[in-house]
């Protein structure tokens, strides 16, 4: 079979850019894969906190660590660095690098608590937060942290997991990409105490039924891997997400290239590794057939997917 070349091309999807700008209070900013800023003004939440980006090569063949200069810049663009607001919480959504890597340094300089399993507690304890810093969740069971609500459920990582298992002993970078193992994968729920709430989905995978009795207005649907699946898994995918929650908006991430720069224009994963195109045209029918609207978040930009 041949292998198809290339990379989707994102101006397919142009019109699917439609989450609505934000105004005053709460919004959520996307800073590519599945890192996510949920803000009211008064207090904040980050879920991944991914900057660093490191490239394919260095992915591949070198050890990885956190970018400080590519931190400190995004922070910065957001509102966080130094000087500016802090932080209530970091929730990696898994401990793979590419959500996890620079999570504890993300906290180091914006503060808030580590939130996450035991795996997510090594890599920050890896990194030198103190144990004030960091806290282990009891799945299922809420917690508050400033302005927010957050859940935890327990999830699967999408197949395959190219570093499953769990992440055992302290991390202490520079280290290999498998040092970053899966560890614990969630479903996060989000209740704000304006009352909008959210689930952030940041693998595409799923544990049947998990989620059923939680409800949330706006899903952010991770799909990174979604498009190599057979196609019964996407729906599956959907059923036990999108419609367990009842969401009535559905936000895409993880779909972009994250071997490249946060200051570089977005692109999608080549097909090597995944297919958008195939993600977007099941997603489509099915977000069509039940009535919910179906999007894609720009990223840097302040939006309100409750609009």
């Amino acid at each position: 079979m041949r292998l198809k070349t290339g990379r989707p091309d994102l101006a397919a999807y142009a019109d699917r850019f439609t989450v609505p700008a934000a105004g005053e209070g709460l919004a959520v900013t996307f800073l590519g894969v599945s890192t996510l800023l949920f803000d009211d003004g008064e207090s904040a939440v980050l879920f991944d906190g991914f900057f660093s980006r490191p490239s394919l090569l260095r992915v591949a063949f070198a050890r990885i660590a956190p970018d400080g200069e590519r931190i400190d810049a995004a922070l910065d663009r957001v509102g966080l660095g130094a000087g500016g607001r802090r932080l209530a919480a970091v929730a990696p959504v898994h401990t793979h690098y590419d959500h996890a890597l620079d999570s504890a340094a993300v906290a180091q300089r914006a503060g808030g608590l580590l939130v996450g399993g035991e795996s997510t507690a090594n890599v920050g304890r890896g990194a030198g937060l103190g144990a004030e810093q960091i806290h282990v969740v009891r799945p299922g069971e809420p917690l508050r942290v400033g302005d927010f609500a957050l859940t935890h459920v327990v999830s699967e990582h999408c197949p395959p997991d190219r570093y499953p298992g769990v992440v055992a002993t302290p991390v202490v970078p520079p280290v290999r990409a498998n040092a970053y193992r899966c560890g614990e994968a969630w479903s996060i729920h989000v209740a704000h105490v304006g009352g909008r709430t959210a689930l952030v989905q940041g693998s595409a995978g799923f544990v049947p039924h998990a989620l059923d009795g939680l409800q949330a207005e706006v899903v952010y649907l991770g799909v990174g891997q979604l498009g190599v699946q057979p196609e019964r898994y996407l729906h599956d995918y959907w059923a036990h997400t999108v419609r367990a929650v009842g969401a009535r908006r559905v936000v895409l991430t993880h779909w972009d290239d994250f071997f490249r720069p946060l200051d570089q224009p977005l692109r999608a994963l080549p097909y090597a590794g995944d297919d958008l195109d195939v993600t977007m045209s099941v997603l489509t029918a099915l977000a069509e057939g039940d009535g919910r609207d179906l999007a894609m978040p720009t990223v840097w930009r302040r939006e309100d997917p409750w609009a």
